[in-house]
């Protein structure tokens, strides 16, 4: 049997967490009316409860990457667990917005633990020639989690109060808690490895702050009358403390991530494909429920269920392009993933008001398939120009380049769609949609201009990733 072998005894423990962790990162968006309801606060006000986790969660992924390396692998991932079900009984046991939202603080915290030392120790407890593999089910796990949470939730949200949503969180994670406590060997999962023992703490109140600019100032959960002062503040704030962080990482002899990775061609292009990449496939994201919602009048447990047959492509792309990729090498499957995207991408754009759910369903499907693909093997090209003893910051780095390029796609989507509408004379929010006589048809010329720009970023991340072939005997990781 398979969990015979260290390997994928070790994976289950961290994909159990990881499957955890991110399934809460949405599974609460469905029960935000609910919660608005029984506190009686404002949807914007409740919608903290997702932005506190997501800033939290990106916000120390860096330095949680970098602890690992000092306080090794296993103790990093069980104390995250550990601090993730803390936080997720605060928010069961909530009597106020503020606790739930603290709640929310703690479970981000754990996440950031788990997620930024996850990666890391999946790739070391694989061979190389297994590399891809292991990634792939890395993904896979990423894919349905991300999936799982919307469905999960809805589920839940029909028979039971919204507290029970955590509870649903905790009860895995404390399996996940135990696991890895009794499975995780430091010496077997690569902890210990880095050359310094020195934490850097400036670089990491520095890399804190600069996530925390950067997700604030594109994706402001302000009063839109603020727009023009926290566009004015945060993006010279944000300028500034890259410019500071990465002057300070260069001149520390401790670096919280060795920005000498990027003299690599190879590993710059493979983290810039990757933060592209996601740009393009987050903004098609977070349009398409507002679609299916608002033009073709779904319900929002049929969106989360359709939304499935995504993950489902995602987890087969991530499978076959990790597993063709340890064979073949992953360089032209990076480029194949990104092609069919672009494919898919000309489908989508065209959606209207009478498509077939069929080919609705078709396309989520291959558009997961194509994400697989190119995401797997991507992560493979950056590991591989990664020594053994930086892996627990750039795993960290990985799952950092996923978060800011969603948050950056997802502005780039909601300013063409809001621009449009807007020029079309509906200065509406996007849940308004569909309430206005004209408004589905200026948001569906919307729709078709954001894919043009989101196929314009799938050819731009093709370009990229024919950049990231090593030159001759060129094996790092």
């Amino acid at each position: 049997m398979f969990l015979s072998d260290y390997k994928w005894k070790a994976f289950l423990a961290v994909a159990l967490s990881l499957f955890t962790m991110v399934m809460s990162m949405n599974i609460t968006i469905l029960a935000l009316p609910v919660i608005a309801r029984d506190f009686a606060v404002t949807l914007r006000e409740v919608s903290w409860i997702v932005i506190a986790f997501s800033l939290t969660v990106t916000a120390l992924l860096l330095p949680m990457g970098r602890l690992s390396d000092l306080i090794g692998r296993k103790k990093t991932l069980v104390s995250g667990i550990g601090l993730f079900i803390v936080g997720s009984l605060v928010c069961y046991l909530a009597e106020s917005l503020f606790m739930l939202i603290l709640g929310r603080v703690v479970m981000g915290i754990g996440a950031s633990m788990g997620q930024g030392v996850g990666t890391a120790i999946v790739v070391s407890v694989f061979p190389q020639h297994e590399r891809g593999k292991a990634i792939g089910s890395h993904t896979t796990v990423v894919a349905i989690g991300s999936a799982g949470g919307p469905v999960m939730g809805g589920v839940l949200l029909q028979f039971f109060p919204w507290q029970v949503i955590f509870l649903a969180v905790a009860v895995p994670a404390v399996l996940a808690f135990f696991l890895g406590l009794l499975i995780l060997d430091d010496a077997r999962i690569g902890s210990f490895q880095a050359e310094d023992t020195v934490f850097d703490w400036t670089g990491a109140c520095l890399s804190a702050l600069l996530m925390l600019f950067f997700v604030l100032t594109l994706n402001s959960p302000f009063p839109s009358e603020n727009d023009f002062w926290i566009l004015l503040i945060g993006i010279p704030g944000t300028l500034i403390l890259l410019r500071t962080f990465i002057f300070w990482e260069l001149k520390t002899g401790s670096p919280l991530l060795d920005l000498k990775l990027f003299s690599s061609a190879v590993f710059s292009y493979a983290s810039l494909t990757r933060f592209l990449g996601f740009m393009s496939r987050s903004g098609g994201m977070l349009l398409l429920p507002v679609f299916l919602l608002n033009i073709r009048g779904m319900n929002e447990m049929t969106i989360g269920l359709l939304m499935f047959s995504g993950a489902l492509g995602m987890g087969i792309g991530a499978q076959s392009g990790g597993r063709l990729s340890d064979i073949f090498g992953p360089r032209r499957f990076v480029i194949f993933g990104f092609f069919l995207a672009a494919l898919n991408s000309m489908l989508m754009a065209w959606y209207h008001q009478q498509t077939p759910l069929l080919l609705i369903v078709v396309t989520l499907f291959v558009n997961g398939i194509s994400m697989g693909l190119w995401a797997t093997p991507n992560q493979v090209i950056t590991l591989n120009a990664t020594p053994k003893s930086k892996y627990g910051p750039v795993g960290a780095l990985i799952n950092l380049t996923r978060n800011t390029g969603n948050v950056t796609g997802q502005a780039i989507a909601t300013a063409v769609i809001s621009a449009v509408l807007t020029f079309q004379g509906f200065d509406i929010e996007l849940s308004q949609v569909g309430k206005m006589e004209g408004s589905l048809e200026a948001f569906t010329l919307g729709w078709r201009v954001a894919y043009f720009v989101i196929i314009l970023l799938l050819c731009l991340s093709m370009f990229t990733a024919s950049r990231t072939r090593p030159k001759p005997n060129e094996t790092i990781g």
